[in-house]
């Protein structure tokens, strides 16, 4: 069977080497004509050919194509090149976790997807798991943690699928350098992988944090819940219970456990939570949690950590959720949390010189976010908001006319920032601030003693160096 994969721009490579490795005869499509030198002379030395869809029409037999879920192409687009060939269809994520089957057999595996809160979430869940060296993937890198130390595999890395594969390569071969990957002495004993589009199927839990925003992708062929519906392949699911009743309800699997803030019907609820911007407190119930180990579970935790508003607190319980499923014990749990502090990246609370900041960076901030991070101050005339930040850094975009409506209802100072900042300052009609760089932001509010909540659409990667 000839294999063809397409899109090399988000790890169709590592794919393709990776089949190529285990003798398969594969062809690559780079559809977004992004490929790189050394990229091209790594397919060359494993004889993996570049073609266009066109040169399909001289091929014979099967044919396996493996697609990322967002391609804009549809699969009658490449069947009407060569309607004669036996087609199947995997996406990128099917066909990492066909690579890595047989791995990580006996170790815990965690994969999270959803449109919100999947790097907070991959954070929380390392420090309940940090006594088993957890490794992780996340939008701010691939990272492994021995002895509570962490260890950087790799800073620039995104969270395609083909990436897990990349991540589990580094990591064994940190433990075993001479042997190409192929780890005969394992230093990892969890992992926890975060996915934008789905996950593969390997996790013995998959958590599905919410769909806040189901954004169109493939060039509006597809969707995000369709997208994230691949979570479903995961041996157990942990699944926000309003996003799970909105999008999924017609699917069968035998183990879904669903959380949710306020709707008791779910398996894991909230009954008391005391906010706080240092460390909430919440009471949480939790009925029959399917587990690994096949037992059925119910009871009640408190745990205390940082999750100053109500989409934090949302995460956390998909985290415990996702923990109890893998039969983890209750005071591993309450001691994880308490140690998270929040991540630099997403939320976290800080002093500088004079004033308290809180950060909410996250390239996916929407309305809906903007308007929960300003929930968390509630009345603290102490605080200025500043709001902004960039482009063309996710498949969503923020609704400018959206968030111009909800920052003419607040009675609050508001600074604007960046350019999402510039293009919102034209649509609104209250009279706001505008600072172009967001560090002035912060001299701004030392210089004027006011503590500083800001918010701002970015790859924290580009603000990391401030």
């Amino acid at each position: 069977m000839n294999i063809l994969v397409i899109d090399l721009t988000h790890g169709g490579v590592k794919i393709a080497v990776s089949l190529a490795k285990k003798g398969k005869s594969v062809y690559c499509y780079d559809i977004y004509n992004t490929l790189k030198d050394i990229d091209r002379r790594m397919l060359d030395v494993y004889n993996v050919k570049l073609i266009q869809l066109k040169d399909l029409k001289d091929f014979t037999g099967d044919l396996k194509v493996i697609y990322p879920i967002h391609l804009p192409l549809t699969n009658e687009d490449i069947r009407k090149n060569n309607e004669n060939l036996n087609y199947t269809f995997i996406t990128h994520h099917e066909a990492v976790a066909e690579i890595l089957d047989g791995w990580g057999k006996d170790i815990k595996k965690i994969e999270i997807t959803g449109v919100k809160g999947k790097t907070s979430c991959a954070f929380m869940l390392k420090e309940i798991l940090i006594d088993e060296n957890p490794l992780v993937l996340s939008s701010l890198g691939a990272l492994l943690y021995v002895d509570k130390k962490e260890i950087v595999l790799q800073k620039n890395i995104s969270i395609a699928p083909s990436n897990i594969k990349e991540t589990v390569d580094l990591a064994n071969k940190l433990a075993n350098p001479l042997c190409n990957g192929e780890s005969k002495n394992q230093i990892y004993n969890s992992a926890i992988f975060e996915s934008s589009l789905g996950t593969t199927g390997i996790g013995d839990v998959g958590l599905l944090t919410n769909i806040v925003e189901d954004y169109p992708i493939a060039q509006n062929k597809s969707s995000a819940s369709i997208a994230k519906k691949q979570v479903f392949r995961c041996g157990i699911i942990c699944c926000e219970k309003e996003s799970l009743d909105k999008y999924y309800k017609d699917i069968e699997h035998e183990k879904v456990n669903s959380f949710s803030f306020d709707d008791e019907s779910a398996d894991l609820y909230v009954k008391n939570v005391e906010y706080s911007l240092d460390e909430t407190i919440i009471d949480i119930a939790f009925n029959d949690i399917k587990t690994k180990s096949d037992d059925i579970i119910s009871g009640e935790i408190q745990v205390k950590t940082f999750a100053p508003g109500k989409h934090h607190v949302l995460n956390v319980l998909g985290v415990v959720g996702t923990a109890l499923s893998l039969n983890i014990d209750e005071n591993t749990i309450i001691n994880g949390l308490k140690n998270y502090k929040g991540i630099a990246g997403r939320t976290n609370k800080k002093n500088i010189e004079n004033i308290t900041v809180i950060e909410e960076i996250n390239p996916g901030i929407n309305t809906k976010a903007i308007e929960a991070s300003i929930n968390m101050i509630d009345n603290d005339g102490k605080y200025i908001i500043s709001i902004g930040g960039d482009y063309g850094i996710t498949c969503e975009e923020i609704d400018e006319d959206t968030v111009a409506k909800l920052i003419d209802t607040l009675d609050k100072e508001i600074i604007l920032t960046g350019e999402v900042g510039k293009s919102i300052l034209n649509k609104i009609n209250k009279k706001v601030n505008f600072i172009e760089d967001y560090n002035a932001v912060y001299d701004f509010a030392i210089e004027n003693n006011r503590n500083l909540l800001f918010i701002y659409r970015s790859d924290y990667k580009k603000l990391s160096k401030r």
